[in-house]
């Protein structure tokens, strides 16, 4: 019989703060300015008596592409008292003056830059410390590329590549420019969904040995191929059809795109697998202690979603893709059975557990608190962010484990494009003894959008 699982409050754990290059010199060349420079009367809001913190102590926020969802992290990101949003570059102008005004009325002024070039803006805004990308799938790695090149700390949305070897080129940046990157996979600063995770990584269900990740119930994995009419190009100051499109191939523009109807499109969406797998396969490797690395074999399913396809790990822990479990309330839900019991999650950040025995609910608060004092993050995932970006830790959903999660959902379009079992080498980062599966580890970049 199921359960619900409690809520559980909690408290964001104070992580330490050394402060940025920047912030540094700015504190340096105040005190060496001397007393005297100083103003005899210093509004409380500069020394952060309001709530917010001091100028030298903010971190200075831009944006890429924040449409429905990109607005939806910008207003979490616009309540912490130490962050400050400068600038919103976007190609759609109704959508960067809908940030400006979502930002201004915020601010109570009107200060907000706007831009519709990305390259431009990356050079010019030297003073953003960071930035938050919300571009649909097809710009996510180039754009993060691009903004860690320019020393901005990223937090991307997800899926945070649309292949493996933009994945690849997404760590190799963040390393190689020493940068701070959180991908939006929400679910692992989640409450419920830490919880589910911690009982699965801790031991708690026994020894793992199957594990389910939801996938989005629509589209398939095999795509289309084609693409819709084409219709009168908007004027470039409207909407930039050329860099929409950015690193995919040349297509006619349809309004239609613009809306969303990109998904379920082979040039511009990771498929169902990699709409809700984005979140579950990254949680599921989380809880099974497989960050680091990706399923290794991959057994074909005859329905076109995907639904059903088993992954194999080398740990030996397998997990089935799912279009739904009787466990799973609500959306995008993950589940982990071991020898002794198993639990599941789903929803949002206050979404449903469910467990083979009440008992298993009962140690929700004693799990979370063992989490955050071991981890000393907070369950929260934009804070967490903003945390390692003065701490200069690794986040929460860090690079390589956003790749190696991506991986594990674009091996399984592979498979499933492929019509046959596939194996994979997560050392070599290759198929093994399949040249065919190996080619469609990578898309060609249409020029000038390209990560060279």
């Amino acid at each position: 019989m199921p359960f619900q699982a409690q809520t559980v409050p909690f408290q964001t754990p104070r992580s330490p703060s050394p402060q940025l290059t920047r912030r540094d010199w700015l504190k340096k060349s105040v005190a060496a300015a001397g007393l005297m420079a100083l103003p005899y009367v210093v509004p409380a809001r500069a020394l952060g008596k309001d709530g917010k913190a001091a100028p030298s102590e903010r971190i200075l926020l831009g944006g890429i592409g924040l449409g429905g969802r990109g607005q939806t992290v910008l207003r979490e990101m616009l309540d912490q008292p130490d962050v400050q949003f400068l600038a919103i570059c976007d190609i759609n102008r109704s959508r960067r003056e809908a940030v400006k005004k979502l930002v201004d009325t915020k601010y109570g002024n009107a200060d907000c830059a706007m831009s519709r070039d990305l390259r431009g803006f990356l050079a010019e805004r030297a003073d953003i410390d960071a930035l938050l990308i919300a571009t649909g799938d097809r710009w996510h790695a180039l754009a993060s590329i691009l903004a860690m090149r320019a020393g901005k700390d990223v937090y991307c949305e997800k899926p945070s590549s649309m292949t493996i070897a933009e994945g690849q080129l997404v760590v190799e940046t963040a390393r190689r420019h020493q940068r701070v990157y959180q991908t939006g996979t929400q679910g692992l600063s989640m409450p419920n969904r830490v919880f589910g995770i911690e009982l699965a990584r801790s031991g708690r269900l026994g020894k793992l040995h199957t594990a389910y990740a939801q996938i989005a119930p629509w589209g398939d994995a095999m795509m289309r191929r084609d693409w819709l009419p084409a219709e009168p190009e908007p004027a470039p100051e409207e909407l930039d059809w050329d860099a929409w499109l950015g690193p995919c191939p040349w297509r006619p523009y349809n309004s239609a795109y613009v809306r969303g109807e990109w998904r379920n499109h082979y040039d511009f969406h990771t498929s169902c697998i990699g709409e809700w797998g984005a979140h579950t396969i990254m949680q599921v490797q989380a809880g099974i202690d497989a960050r680091n690395t990706s399923a290794v074999e991959y057994e074909h399913v005859k329905d076109p979603t995907g639904d059903g396809l088993v992954a194999h790990y080398a740990n030996g822990v397998k997990m089935i893709l799912s279009l739904k479990q009787e466990c799973w309330v609500s959306f995008s839900g993950q589940r982990f059975d071991g020898s002794d019991a198993w639990i599941a999650n789903s929803g949002g950040e206050h979404g449903q557990s469910r467990a083979s025995s009440e008992s298993l609910l009962n140690d929700t608060e004693t799990i979370l608190n063992e989490y955050t004092t071991r981890t000393g993050r907070p369950l929260n995932h934009v804070r967490d962010f903003f945390d390692c970006i003065k701490s200069r830790r690794q986040t929460v959903a860090y690079p390589e484990a956003m790749h190696r999660a991506m991986t594990t959902v674009h091996a399984a379009n592979i498979c499933m494009w492929l019509q046959r079992d596939l194996k994979y080498d997560p050392v070599k980062e290759e198929f093994v003894n399949d040249p065919e599966a190996n080619q469609l580890r990578a898309r060609a970049m249409r020029a000038p959008w390209t990560a060279s």
